[in-house]
């Protein structure tokens, strides 16, 4: 072959690879109009749009920058969190065309990870304003608190190597590795032996640190305790509080060696993550160290503020949500120093204060007569009790059930699905080809989706922040039943008919009153003799969730005669207009009522407590992440706080901007942080003065034969396809009418 055709040949296959780019930068481009409301533009300008280059993809901040800033000077570099796009401006329009023909197509390495960039022009970039977070009262932060050789001595005074516990305590925890100086915090008791001190005080090396703390009025007497932890990458320390019996009022952390970022919690829901540099003091006092939980978020990247400012991409100003990139983990030990307490708490916080005894429980809600007491029954008795559960909630939702999986599959790639009341997100994964955004309002259940990867948001099920006709199906699995009149229901449903796109398709699963159907007894009723004894929670908190995977379901038309709802007789009645309370495992007498839930970690399980703050551990470890790059849900400036309503995932509408349309008169009251000496009305003293689990209700009115049929019937524009009882839950699928 000459040389000429040689040449004919590359071209062509040139020719056809710039093809392949076209067709994915076209289909990008696409994609960001219709999920992200992004529209390119067709004429070079000097803004361009990277798809696959953003945060969300594990792309940061420095490793964009490098490559685009080959291609010319850079005006702006514009990453807003979580989004797998950027928004780049040159200086001149020429840069932009560079870019736009380089770049496109283009594998950019990212860690193990590879991406490859696809860019279209855009007339304009907005930067989003955010407001600064203030710190928890009573929290102070002073940055670079040690030198570089101050903090190599401190590290150098740590022996791990030591095995002897009568002089130093040193644990071997999950995740981290953990020793003791003082007194050893014992994770069996959740408190200290204050008569046992250790053999080993405070490390001489320690001493002029903490009397720069003196000194400088962070604390007013000598600590003498120590906590020192170490961090490998991807390790972290679940929510808690310190133990207040064990520890005074003030505690100081200081950080060695990697940054990180710790989350402080407040029981209403509030989450403010902090930006903790090597050779930082933490300082915690009063509301910050008795109410807020903190916590240190398992992962490898953490989303934090840009630091250089040496660069014009890392220019912007500090208030935007832009100013961000990746960090990724190293080693970090942090040395927390306490004082030991000999007299009980007497703190103002008496919720969270193991010192001080609880006020008695309320009796149990009544009926609500009005949509007013409707809300604030559903607030106090289902988002903050699953706000409180949530870890241990999603701990038992494990298994998609069968008949859900065989709807989600049967949607044609590229769908948009929509599960509102997602939970822990275990249907947003389950089929890969469509677009799947989960949304509930359970703050803390929504955070777990964003730590596995999932795209949810915070949102009221009245009320979704979507388009209209926007979804190509959608899921309401155990939900609606949560709702306590009718006309919520009914407006529940109304809302997931107004998602969906004409021939849309939705299904709706809720709790059966018959939980014995067909001859033919429900998981829930079939584990009623089963062993666990000694953890009630073990058979008792999988109501409508329990499923067996291969049982035969019955399904049924809802024009047969046997589906007309006909209201049950000899139904027992709501006594002095009081909800009782369900008793687990037994068939109902009531359709309204509340359903135990009984907060333990699971069978016989030793749960790990914490070392770093000194609160009992009550988070069970998060469903592993769908990618070690993956960050949760956190908007950053040098501190900044969690939204309560994330960013909506790609795939629906930009419109959609924060609380924009969310109902948030609750979201400011649940207690994510599930610290189990909290109580509240929802938290009922069923058991003994010697359990140790709370026991919390959840509202729930369970649905007749028929009535979930009888109740989509009022909506119109929309017809029952198909509807079935599957193990102990009645479920439709319904589909909305093309002419709507």
């Amino acid at each position: 072959m000459d040389a000429s055709v040689r040449n004919n040949v590359k071209a062509v296959r040139r020719s056809k690879e710039d093809k392949k780019v076209f067709r994915k930068q076209l289909k990008a481009s696409h994609t960001l109009l219709k999920h992200e409301g992004i529209s390119t533009a067709l004429q070079p300008t000097k803004s361009l749009v990277v798809a696959n280059g953003g945060l969300g993809n594990g792309v940061s901040r420095e490793e964009l920058s490098a490559v685009l800033n080959e291609m010319g000077e850079l005006e702006t570099l514009i990453m807003h969190p979580h989004k797998p796009y950027a928004f780049v401006t040159y200086r001149s329009e020429e840069s932009a065309r560079k870019a736009h023909i380089h770049l496109n197509g283009k594998k950019l390495q990212c860690g193990e990870n590879s991406v490859t960039l696809y860019l279209s022009y855009v007339d304009s970039v907005t930067c989003e304003k955010e407001g600064s977070v203030p710190l928890p009262e009573g929290l102070v932060l002073v940055e670079n608190f040690v030198s570089l050789e101050e903090e190599a001595v401190l590290l150098a005074a740590i022996d791990w190597s030591s095995t002897n516990e009568d002089v130093t305590a040193q644990k071997a925890l999950k995740h981290r590795r953990v020793k003791h100086y003082g007194f050893e915090f014992r994770y069996d008791n959740n408190n200290v032996d204050k008569d046992k001190p250790l053999a080993a005080g405070i490390p001489q090396e320690c001493l002029p640190v903490l009397e720069q703390c003196v000194k400088n009025k962070h604390i007013d007497i000598m600590p003498d305790q120590l906590t020192v932890n170490q961090y490998e990458s991807g390790q972290g320390i679940p929510p808690h509080v310190d133990t207040h019996s064990a520890f005074e009022d003030t505690i100081l952390s200081l950080s060695l060696g990697a940054k990180t970022v710790m989350e402080f919690r407040h029981p209403d829901g509030r989450i403010v993550a902090v930006v903790l540099p090597g050779r930082s003091l933490l300082v915690m006092k009063g509301e910050s160290r008795y109410l807020w939980t903190h916590g240190i978020t398992p992962r490898k990247f953490d989303m934090v503020p840009v630091c250089d400012p040496q660069s014009p991409a890392h220019k912007p100003d500090l208030g935007t949500r832009s100013n961000l990139t990746l960090n990724k983990r190293g080693t970090r030990t942090s040395f927390t120093f306490r004082k030991i307490r000999h007299e009980p708490c007497r703190c103002a916080f008496h919720s969270a204060c193991d010192s001080q005894v609880a006020p008695s429980p309320p009796s149990p809600p009544s009926l609500p007569c009005c949509h007013a007491d409707a809300a604030l029954l559903e607030e106090e008795y289902v988002h903050r009790v699953y706000d409180a559960i949530a870890s241990h909630f999603s701990g038992t939702r494990h298994s998609p059930w069968p008949r859900v999986c065989h709807f989600l599959s049967s949607l044609p790639p590229g769908s948009v699905l929509a599960d509102v009341g997602c939970g822990n997100g275990k249907y947003l994964g389950v089929n890969p080809d469509v677009i799947a955004v989960g949304c509930d309002r359970s703050v803390a259940l929504v955070q777990i989706c964003a730590e596995r990867g999932f795209q949810a948001f915070v949102s009221d099920a009245l009320s979704v922040p979507l388009r209209t006709s926007s979804c190509d199906a959608c899921i309401s699995i155990a939900v609606i039943h949560h709702f306590s009149t009718q006309e919520r229901r009914l407006a529940a449903v109304k809302e997931l008919v107004r998602l969906l796109k004409p021939g849309g398709r939705v299904l709706i699963y809720v709790w059966a009153f018959e939980q014995e159907y067909n001859q033919q007894r429900s998981k829930y009723l079939k584990d009623q003799n089963k062993e666990h004894p000694e953890d009630p929670s073990a058979t008792e908190n999988t109501p409508e969730e329990s499923q067996e995977p291969h049982e035969k379901l019955s399904i049924h038309s809802s024009r047969r005669s046997e589906d007309i709802y006909r209201p049950v007789e000899n139904m027992q009645d709501v006594s002095d207009g009081k909800l009782s309370v369900h008793t687990n495992r037994t068939a109902f007498n009531t359709q309204d009522l509340l359903v135990p839930w009984h907060l333990k970690e699971g069978k016989k399980r030793v749960e790990e407590k914490s070392g770093e703050g000194g609160k009992k551990d009550r988070r069970k470890e998060m469903s592993k992440k769908t990618s070690g790059n993956t960050c949760s849900a956190y908007s950053l400036s040098s501190i900044a706080k969690l939204d309560g309503n994330p960013d909506p995932s790609p795939g629906f509408d930009s419109n959609m901007s924060s609380g924009s349309h969310l109902d948030t008169s609750d979201v400011s009251k649940p207690s994510p942080s599930c610290d189990t000496s909290q109580t509240s009305s929802s938290t009922l003293k069923l058991e003994s003065e010697s359990s140790p689990a709370p026991v919390y209700h959840r509202y729930y009115h369970v649905f007749q034969q028929g009535e979930l049929e009888q109740l989509c019937g009022q909506e119109a524009g929309v017809h029952v396809q198909s509807s079935y009882h599957d193990q102990g839950n009645w479920c439709v699928i319904l589909e909305k009418d093309l002419g709507r």
